[in-house]
């Protein structure tokens, strides 16, 4: 039986044996991830995997299971499981499909899938990562060490389909590799990485150019000091500006939004960051790592604006917490084979400004470039913000020298007003991206 046919028949199945409502996801992949260190193999690693989903509904009791076995007595095991377990789980008013009518999926191709991920053999795959760890290695002498270069692929192909009629399918495909070279000189050891990921193998950085930018990026580390505690513009390279992104996706989920747990719960219409900040969903963009022609319930992916010129216009909900909130939802159910579903981006994305990062550093007498965040101390609740960082210090306008063991502070309410100004550097490396940052008036504490 085919994946398609499988996903209907689970759905029937379940309608049969007595729910009100019914979805089945089925899914199957490849994957393969290779890593090479010092030149010899160090992991490998290839998969394959299927399997499906189902969700029931009995009225307003919901409740989901998930199995490997797809034979016809395995998913007639799982349906059983689904509705024995909906129907002693406690009534919940907002559990429900999307309406029929809030169905469908985007037509045309997204560009999502691509063979050639798959068309390199194990030997190729494995010389992908060592032809970017030996760039790094080649670069400088005082690269000695590496933990490792790494080539990864994988396809999935998904199906959904639920008991209002609606059955989706897609196939995505990946491929990236990486390397992570180790810098040794009398001023000490450091370690940084640099990466490519693409849909297909034409769309990725060569090996080459990755290692070699893996090498600049760990050798401008060396060296690296302390600085003194002062209240200075902070600019995040595009890494690291992504981590913030990922806290406003937090405070804008609906989940976070409707338990009150986001600093911007009950802020819709209001400015919430300078008129520079516009930031967008969009999971129907041309080969983005989020697209995708439906979301997790059967609904449409779309363009939403989240933050328009600093205003806060809509959260990113799927149908549950929509109806919590009394609003619709925006298409970002995301959900894996059991569960309820939870939330996801899209390709979520802070809208590039006009100059290059180069003129932005210009700018800053005295100032932090930021190349790595560590730790996780962000309060969604109440906004309050506190990283370690390292990077590099600005001096009259350039790269000085390299900073560590420091820590960034401030709180995100007054972070995203304090944005003073926007790269043109967006360049998509996963479903969430932003280009250069600058925010001013940070805290930097060290000595």
């Amino acid at each position: 039986m085919e994946l398609k046919e499988l996903a209907v028949d689970v759905v029937k199945q379940a309608i049969s044996g007595g729910a009100s409502g019914a979805e089945a996801v089925v899914r199957e992949g490849n994957e393969f991830s290779t890593v090479v260190r010092m030149g010899n193999v160090e992991t490998l690693k290839e998969s394959g995997s299927k399997a499906a989903g189902v969700r029931v509904f009995l009225r307003q009791r919901a409740a989901s299971t998930y199995s490997s076995d797809l034979s016809p007595q395995g998913l007639e095991q799982m349906v059983g499981s689904a509705l024995a377990l909906a129907r002693i789980t406690s009534e919940d008013p907002y559990a429900s499909l999307p309406d029929a009518s809030q169905l469908g999926s985007l037509t045309g191709d997204l560009d999502l899938y691509y063979k050639d991920v798959y068309s390199l053999n194990t030997a190729e795959r494995i010389d992908y990562a060592r032809r970017a760890e030996q760039a790094a290695l080649n670069s400088d002498q005082r690269i000695s060490n590496s933990e490792g270069g790494s080539f990864d692929a994988a396809d999935g192909y998904k199906v959904l389909a639920n008991s209002h009629g609606f059955v989706g399918e897609y196939r995505t495909s990946y491929c990236s590799v990486s390397a992570v070279p180790i810098a040794q000189s009398n001023a000490g050891m450091q370690r940084d990485y640099w990466f490519s990921v693409a849909r297909t193998l034409q769309k990725l950085e060569a090996p080459e150019q990755v290692g070699r930018i893996a090498a600049e990026r760990t050798l401008r580390r060396l060296g690296a000091r302390k600085v003194k505690t002062s209240r200075v513009p902070v600019i995040f390279d595009p890494l690291v500006a992504r981590s913030i992104l990922e806290n406003i996706f937090e405070a804008v989920n609906g989940d976070s939004v409707y338990r009150g747990a986001s600093f911007l719960a009950g802020k819709l219409g209001e400015r919430i960051a300078d008129e520079k900040v516009t930031v967008i969903d969009d999971g129907t963009l041309r080969g983005g790592f989020g697209s995708s022609p439906f979301d997790s319930e059967g609904v449409p992916t779309r363009r939403t604006i989240v933050i328009d010129k600093g205003v806060l216009r809509s959260y990113l909900l799927n149908t549950y917490t929509a109806r919590k909130l009394g609003l619709q939802t925006t298409g970002n159910a995301s959900r894996g084979l059991a569960g309820t579903p939870g939330i996801g981006v899209g390709n979520f994305f802070l809208q590039p400004g006009m100059r290059a990062p180069k003129e932005m550093i210009a700018d800053v007498k005295e100032g932090l470039y930021i190349t790595e965040l560590l730790g996780f101390g962000v309060n969604l609740v109440t906004g309050d913000y506190s990283r370690g960082a390292s990077g590099m210090w600005i001096s009259g306008g350039e790269l000085a020298y390299p900073v560590e063991e420091i820590t960034i502070a401030g709180n995100l309410k007054d972070m995203l007003h304090h944005i003073s100004e926007i790269g043109s550097d967006l360049e998509f490396r996963g479903a969430v991206a932003a280009p250069t940052l600058r925010i001013d008036g940070m805290t930097v504490a060290g000595e």
